[in-house]
């Protein structure tokens, strides 16, 4: 049956005015957190080459930046650092004196009001690039869990409000809730990457993060792409083990699974619009393939539409500018 002429769904897109009427999802730039990457050194901003706009940064310019993040209204940060110095158990995560932990307390004296999360991860810190403890040529799950633990507590222990486990390694939400709770810190919270895939798209944060791995890769503990059946499973777990926010990663070659975690579970929900994702937007916009802005805005759109929360992307600065309005 049909109903035209009488229903004409075209009047509900006549002018911008009624398009924004009509508008069911609705980005705001408080749904932002923007990644940043700090180095060892001085007066360092070093563009990474696959990724323009983003820059490693020493820690005297990271709260410059930190600053125009919180000018223009997003609410948080993600750290991910670089050491000088790398070894085999990654010690420089979880040294006091870390440089993610150094950068931690930058922030809070600079800019106290800005959420700070830091990844927990060994990748950027061994010298093999594997995100755990390496016995023979295999990640071994149940060392690794005793590292993550103390890096999360150091990084608890600077200031940091929200610590991100993301090695994927079997019980490391319980690990690291429990040490955090062991230590004084039962208001951290803890969002855990719940579902992380073995991704293609993340080719230019390892440039960014210096983490490739030395050898092999990282299938046998990252995600399936083909599986969604077993993200819920995964994120189920970290729900259990007491995780406060699940988060999926990549989110634009996964916004099913977006989809399917907001359906299934009650906790806030974040996704990672990752490197590759943004290096794609901007390659094919530099090469005036497509207008950078609005496919920016419809891929973050499209994340939110999914049913995330939170958006960690590395186009936060930029959506936010024209979120307000600005060029």
């Amino acid at each position: 049956m049909s109903y035209f002429p009488t229903t004409r769904l075209r009047r509900l897109r006549v002018t911008e005015t009624v398009r924004r009427m009509a508008r069911e999802t609705a980005l705001a730039i408080a749904d932002f957190v923007y990644p940043l990457f700090v180095v060892e050194g001085r007066d360092i901003r070093q563009p990474i080459g696959p990724m323009p706009g983003c820059y490693q940064l020493s820690l005297d310019r990271l709260c410059p930046e930190v600053d125009e993040v919180a000018e223009l209204g997003i609410p948080a940060v993600l750290l991910f650092g670089i050491p000088s110095a790398k070894d085999a158990v990654g010690s420089e995560a979880y040294a006091e004196r870390g440089i993610v932990q150094e950068a931690v307390r930058a922030i809070k004296k600079a800019a106290p009001q800005i959420v700070v999360v830091t990844d927990v991860c060994l990748c950027e810190y061994t010298d093999h690039g594997h995100c755990g403890v390496v016995v023979g040529e295999r990640v071994d799950n149940d060392r690794t869990l005793e590292l993550l633990a103390k890096t999360a507590v150091s990084q608890a222990d600077a200031g940091a409000d929200v610590v991100a486990p993301s090695a994927m390694m079997d019980g490391q939400v319980r690990a690291i809730r429990q040490a955090l709770d062991g230590s004084g810190h039962q208001e951290t919270l803890l969002m855990a990457y719940a579902a992380k895939y073995a991704s293609a798209f993340f080719g230019p944060f390892r440039v960014a993060a210096e983490s490739a791995p030395q050898f092999g890769d990282r299938r046998a503990y990252q995600m399936d792409p083909a599986n969604v059946r077993e993200a819920m499973r995964e994120i189920e777990l970290d729900v259990q083990e007491g995780a406060d926010i699940i988060m999926v990663k990549p989110a634009l070659a996964y916004l099913d699974v977006i989809a399917r975690a907001r359906q299934q579970f009650n906790l806030p929900l974040a996704a990672y619009n990752v490197s590759g994702e943004y290096s794609m937007v901007k390659a094919a916009s530099q090469l005036g393939w497509v207008d950078g802005n609005r496919a920016m805005m419809e891929v973050l759109t499209a994340i939110k539409r999914a049913g995330a929360e939170i958006i960690i992307s590395y186009h936060a600065k930029e959506a936010a500018r024209l979120l307000r309005g600005e060029r």
